[in-house]
């Protein structure tokens, strides 16, 4: 830099140093070669001096190599062959060693082939995860693996697919042999109930002293060794007795469960099978249209919900979280609010006794069979209640038509009996005792008729029938007991009551026939206490007890036998009116013929016959019927004379009317019926008395002069009553000719009437005016 930056001729003076300095340099090499040049050349001498040895050397040497070569070839060989097989022997090492890992993997993936083949999915899954966790990974590298963890996501879905569509075939399976499952749970549950049943009878000290229940037991006995022999017979091929859960193979459900619990699904699993399940459950919940027609109906209708509530069950005690009790709970009500509504509407349609309590039987196998499954079954029992009173409106409508069957076949007259093996015959059947009957001799007759023993009895047989209803029901005797009680009142007061009303309005009911009706409702009406102490000998309750209800029956027959007694004064009455009905007289005749009618003879002598059938009857009821017919006769008497239409009689006419009335008397006086005080029946007459009295003695000014008075002899005769006969008197006397000789007489008589009627008109509208 120096050389640059000085002054201008700096460089050149450089240079000319550098020169120099070379020019040193160059003596100073020059020396050295000289000094070392002799040794060059005595090194170059010996060289060539060497130079032929080295020559043959060389020849020896390559002769030497060429020797050696071939003397080395086998050994070379040798030698490679030796390191080829060390190579062999490192790879082979090598080879086993990665087979070694390898084999495992494969031993792996062998052993899930073939669980997947045997369908062991849930082992198939646990390899999988061996295989992707521990063995795998040690070998990762090769393509096979690959292949492998490709291939093992396929493999799950394929189990999950697999899976999923044997839990299905295990749902349709189960939907379909729901109805077998259920069957046998329910027979088993009977059949353990019955083993119970049949224990509790064999430790009741007081067994003994309820044999009147003997016969309802033998049909329930036997009712239930048929089903029982039902059951055997459709198990009659089976080596053991199989539960209700034997009958289903649960490993699909199980191993769904397993699987998808393993692959992560466990809760989508868990929502779709409690999905179908609800699905199955509406299903088996659908009542068939025609279930009420028969009992098999309800018979597989109950089956199939109990085999649905216990496979539920069974999953619910066997898997942990796939259905939970709340689910579970939830489910049976939903269902048993469906179930109740179902058998509400479809028991409305049986009118057969039979079927309803071959129902309720069912209802009580199908609600022991859920409670033994810890399901709560008390609106079962409730809707029972609803079902008996259904039961026994059923029961009422049959024995409305056997007490109208056992009414129509009555003969309505006092029974026969013969011997003493009759008459024991008869009071086997009914509750008659009668001291003074028991002292006559054979043969004899009995005061009721045919139809009271067969009342009596079927009166038994249906407190018999509504006591099929009432057992099983998980009831008290003293629930029982009052539920007999409330049954049998609504036969007595509604359907025997109707049945015995009805019958006696039937137009072929005659006298005879309402007599006899009396009479039995009478014994009927005393055998009443008899039915209570039969109900209390089966229910073992005392009727001492406060809460014990009574028999209406003292009722229902007292209005069967007061419709009986008007009834009889209504046919009377009629009878009456018929006799009066072909009354032919002569109003306008001069004179009477001398002698009663022949219609009024054959009218008393009718109510004589009739009054002595009465004598069966009580006191007070043959005297009113008496009374009752008198009057009857006295007030169509009366009402013949002051018909509108007819305008004038005769006094023969009122003559032999007087014979009539006459005869009225004489038979009233008779005392047809026995137990009247005095005149009391011919007081029925008293006012047709009095005034054929006064038109026959034709005492008109002591009628006139004492009228109003409590003391007048004429005291019950009406003015307008006198008026009215008296102007067809009247009438009658203008165009009767037979005061034609005697005119002065005939024209007294007239101007007497005109007064008289006058004078009566008078009264009349005095009597209208005050009132």
């Amino acid at each position: 830099r120096s050389v640059y930056d000085d002054q201008p001729n700096a460089h050149q003076k450089f240079m000319e140093k550098l020169d120099a300095c070379i020019r040193n340099h160059d003596r100073e090499i020059e020396k050295m070669c000289n000094f070392h040049h002799q040794g060059f050349v005595d090194a170059i001498t010996e060289l060539l001096k060497v130079r032929a040895d080295a020559e043959k050397l060389k020849v020896q040497v390559t002769d030497t190599n060429r020797r050696l070569q071939d003397a080395g070839k086998e050994v070379i060989a040798q030698t490679e062959e030796i390191i080829r097989c060390r190579v062999q022997q490192r790879n082979i090492t090598t080879v086993v060693e990665k087979l070694q890992l390898c084999l495992p993997v494969l031993e792996m993936y062998s052993k899930l082939k073939e669980q997947m083949s045997v369908k062991r999915y849930y082992s198939a899954l646990k390899t999988m995860e061996q295989l992707e966790n521990l063995y795998l990974p040690r070998v990762s590298q090769y393509r096979f693996c690959q292949i492998m963890m490709e291939n093992l996501p396929k493999l799950r879905e394929e189990i999950k697919e697999i899976s999923m569509s044997d839990l299905k075939d295990f749902l349709e399976s189960i939907r379909k042999h729901s109805d077998r499952i259920g069957e046998t749970a329910m027979k088993q549950a009977q059949q353990q109930k019955t083993f119970s049943t049949a224990l509790q009878k064999q430790n009741n000290v007081n067994y003994g002293r309820n044999m009147h229940l003997g016969r309802n037991r033998i049909l329930e006995s036997k009712n239930e060794i048929t089903l029982k022999r039902t059951f055997e017979d459709e198990d009659e091929h089976d080596e053991e007795v199989l539960t209700a859960q034997d009958l289903v193979d649960f490993s699909p459900v199980y191993r769904c469960l397993h699987i998808y619990s393993v692959l992560g699904d466990g809760e989508i699993f868990e929502n779709y099978y409690r999905k179908q399940r609800r699905k199955q459950a509406r299903l088996v919940l659908q009542p068939q249209s025609s279930m009420h027609e028969t009992v098999e109906g309800y018979r597989r209708y109950f089956s199939q919900i109990v085999g649905f509530f216990v496979v539920e069950d069974h999953i619910l005690h066997v898997t942990q979280g796939l259905v939970t009790r709340t689910y579970t709970d939830e489910l049976w009500n939903m269902a048993l609010s469906k179930i109740i509504a179902v058998l509400r509407t479809h028991s409305s349609y049986c009118s057969d006794p039979d079927l309803v309590l071959e129902l309720k039987n069912l209802i009580v196998v199908f609600a022991d069979t859920l409670q033994g499954y810890g399901f709560p079954v008390n609106r079962l029992f409730d809707l029972l209640f609803e079902i008996r009173d259904q039961y026994n409106e059923t029961l009422l409508k049959k024995w409305s038509g056997l007490f109208r069957d056992i009414f129509e076949a009555d003969n309505y007259s006092p029974i026969p009996v013969a011997n003493e093996e009759e008459y024991r015959i008869v009071i086997s059947k009914f509750p008659f005792q009668d001291p003074e009957l028991d002292k006559q001799s054979f043969p004899k007759k009995l005061p009721m008729s045919q139809s009271v023993p067969q009342i009596y009895m079927q009166v038994k047989e249906f407190i018999y029938a509504s006591l099929k209803f009432s057992e099983s029901l998980h009831r008290s005797s003293t629930e029982i007991d009052d539920m007999l009680r409330k049954s049998t009142n609504l036969l007595l007061t509604r359907t025997l009551s109707s049945c015995l009303q009805n019958l006696i309005k039937k137009p072929h009911i005659g006298l005879t026939e309402l007599v006899q009706i009396i009479i039995n409702t009478t014994h009927l009406e005393q055998a009443c206490k008899y039915l209570e102490d039969f109900i209390s000998n089966i229910t073992n309750i005392s009727q001492l007890t406060v809460h014990t209800a009574r028999l209406y029956g003292l009722s229902t027959f007292k209005d069967a036998r007061h419709a009986a007694e008007g009834e009889i004064y209504t046919k009377l009455n009629q009878k009456i009116d018929e006799f009066i009905q072909i009354a032919d007289y002569d109003w306008t005749m001069s004179e009477s013929d001398g002698r009663a009618s022949g219609y009024l003879m054959d009218l008393i002598n009718f109510l004589r016959s009739t009054f002595q059938v009465f004598t069966h009857l009580p006191g007070k009821v043959a005297q009113t019927a008496c009374m009752s017919a008198c009057q009857h006769l006295s007030m169509s008497l009366m009402q013949m004379l002051l018909d509108s239409e007819l305008k004038q009689i005769s006094m023969g006419a009122i003559q032999q009317f007087n014979l009539d009335v006459i005869q009225c008397e004489l038979f009233a006086s008779s005392e047809p019926v026995p137990g009247f005080q005095g005149d009391t029946l011919q007081l029925a007459f008293i006012d047709l008395r009095q005034l054929l009295d006064l038109f026959m003695v034709w005492d008109w000014s002591t009628y006139l002069a004492d009228y109003g008075q409590a003391t007048s002899k004429y005291l019950r005769v009406n003015p307008s009553t006198a008026l009215t006969l008296l102007e067809k008197m009247k009438d009658s006397s203008k165009k009767n000719n037979i005061f034609a000789q005697f005119r002065k007489n005939d024209r007294d008589k007239q101007k007497l009437i005109e007064t008289v009627v006058k004078q009566l008109r008078s009264l009349v509208n005095g009597m209208s005016q005050h009132t």
